[in-house]
């Protein structure tokens, strides 16, 4: 998601826009517009979250569920029993990659913000008080 997006967990004017007219069709989708606004640039880490912990209990499922299924080839039960540790492993790999990746993308948003804050600054400090003058004046 870009910081241009129209719909987006701000304040902007689309953004209260819908959680009035969410109000006035029916309160619970201006009470959910208003909570994505406040708390919507937390979902990623929520679902995230969510999906770690029942990776973590389907984990034991799985493993359960391994037990039972085994075809009585010992050779063919081992390699199978290692080659899902590998997969495992993989997708542990991808998952912290993937968590390295979002931080890194947090940073430069972070980073465009901040440069994008400090070049307004720049040019409201070298208006000066003609600026502030003729906004007065008017």
């Amino acid at each position: 998601m870009t910081n241009s997006a129209l719909i987006r967990p701000a304040w902007t004017p689309a953004t209260i826009a819908l959680m009035v007219i969410g109000f006035m069709a029916f309160w619970p989708l201006g009470l959910a517009m208003l909570a994505y606004i406040l708390w919507g640039d937390r979902l990623h880490e929520f679902k995230r979250g969510i999906n770690s912990k029942t990776d973590g209990l389907f984990a034991n499922c799985r493993r359960a569920s391994r037990s039972y299924s085994m075809t009585g080839n010992i050779a063919f039960d081992e390699w199978r029993q290692k080659e899902l540790e590998r997969l495992e492993e993989e997708r542990r790999k991808l998952d912290a990659m993937r968590s390295e990746f979002d931080e890194y993308v947090r940073e430069l948003r972070r980073a465009k913000d901040q440069e994008e804050f400090d070049r307004f600054m720049r040019d409201r400090n070298n208006r000066g008080p003609q600026g502030d003058e003729a906004s007065q004046a008017s």
